[in-house]
């Protein structure tokens, strides 16, 4: 039984590959660094403001904390997969424009190997690159002709991981996420002028293939018989990407292209060091509450191949859901409800006139529903997430975004190891 689980998650990973790699976004802000970062937390974690260190329940993959694993049910096969509906609003001046996005967000599948060692394999995003804006400006010593500029970016990178959560003692789990990260980064820029001529493109294309891996720790301690806490710990390994940048300037009349300057530089990029602790509070079954701080080491990071383009990144966030009823006739009862907020700093320091300036700071609102779709023994859940986020510059007359999210996630939840009885 446990071949063809494995068997048959390994085959719906691999067939869903091809969807996910069609991730999108639209945000100006996507053009620096690896692009809009994923922070692998699935439709329940987000509901609850993106928590889930501490988060411990049979009922979902929490891949935020790979010590969670141990809470898997020992009947239980759990398959996870997730999408968004995004629609953004951008405003810089008085300008205005919008945008609507939708991707395939994450699938993963969940078991028990042994009574203290529960597996996960699964795949999510990494990061997303994806805008396309043009500003125009006039040319000194001219009145009349103007050169427009064009930004285009698309890309990706994804990440395949395995991890296994490990229970040293029946309050104590630790685990690992091994992961392969993987993709491609295209960022371009179009110089146009209003009279004619040549037009010069300034390509930056980034391959990766590299790997990624995190590390975990929870401990729950029992207050009485109807309250407990957990704390959750994670590290995520930072490092210099393998990966090749290809760069150069393409010039264009139209019919013929000319290259200049191309150059092809090794491991430009890197990822950081990051650091994460949780703590929640469980009553009984009904209620639980977390806290979470997340600390991203980005300085000193590589990115095109510079140290100093950076800057740390910390995040707060904190969430609750709430169960009436885990048993009973009444449906509503049964629904599980969330609600979380979180802020943000950016990891960016954007070049502005010569000088660097710090990213927008974030904000997120979210709320959302777990709807139960218990039959006989089936323990699914459908999740629906609304979240409101908002980008605040750190200058007034720069982009400002919010951003409407739509998640929606499908959780199957089977007892694949019950044993029958037939009379």
């Amino acid at each position: 039984m446990l071949s063809k689980k494995i068997f048959v998650g390994s085959w719906l990973l691999a067939s869903s590959i091809v969807v996910c790699a069609q991730i999108s976004t639209n945000s100006p802000y996507t053009r620096y660094g690896l692009g809009d970062m994923f922070d692998q937390s699935f439709t329940n974690n987000a509901a609850m403001g993106g928590v889930g260190y501490a988060l411990r329940t049979p009922e979902h993959i929490n891949a935020m904390n790979p010590a969670s694993y141990t809470a898997v049910d020992s009947l239980s096969f759990i398959f996870d997969a997730g999408m968004s509906l995004k629609s953004s609003n951008f405003q810089e001046g008085k300008y205005k424009a919008n945008a609507k996005n939708s991707s395939f967000d994450y699938i993963g599948m969940q078991f028990r190997l042994h009574p203290r060692l529960g597996m996960t394999i699964g795949y999510t995003p990494f990061s997303t690159v994806g805008y396309n804006f043009t500003r125009s400006k006039g040319i000194e010593n001219s009145s009349d002709v103007t050169i427009s500029n064009n930004f285009y970016g698309d890309g990706g990178l994804q990440q395949i991981f395995g991890g296994i959560g490990f229970k040293i003692l029946d309050n104590l789990s630790i685990g690992a996420n091994i992961g392969y990260l993987y993709g491609k980064l295209n960022y371009q820029t179009t110089a146009t002028l209003s009279n004619g001529g040549d037009q010069t493109i300034t390509y930056n294309t980034v391959s990766i293939s590299s790997y990624n891996a995190s590390f975990g720790l929870q401990y729950t301690q029992p207050i009485n018989k109807q309250n407990e806490l957990t704390l959750g710990l994670t590290y995520s390994l930072g490092h210099t990407l393998n990966g090749h940048d290809t760069q150069g300037t393409q010039i264009t009349n139209g019919t013929n292209y000319s290259v200049v300057n191309q150059q092809q530089i090794d491991d430009s990029y890197g990822i950081p060091h990051i650091y994460g602790g949780g703590l929640a509070w469980k009553h009984k079954k009904n209620l639980t509450v977390e806290v979470d701080y997340t600390l991203q080491k980005w300085s000193g990071v590589k990115y095109n191949n510079r140290t100093d383009l950076y800057q740390d990144r910390s995040k707060v966030a904190i969430g609750a859901e709430f169960l009436p009823k885990e048993f009973g006739r009444n449906f509503f009862s049964r629904i599980r409800y969330r609600a979380g907020a979180y802020y943000a700093n950016s990891n960016l320091q954007i070049p502005v006139s010569q000088n660097m300036i710090d990213g927008p700071k974030e904000y997120g609102v979210s709320v959302g529903l777990g709807l139960p779709l218990k039959l006989y023994q089936r323990n699914s859940v459908l999740s629906i997430t609304g979240q409101y986020i908002h980008a605040n510059p750190s200058v007034s007359d720069m982009l400002s975004e919010n951003r409407f999210v739509l998640k929606i996630g499908l959780t199957f939840n089977e007892h694949w190891f019950m044993k029958w009885r037939v009379n």
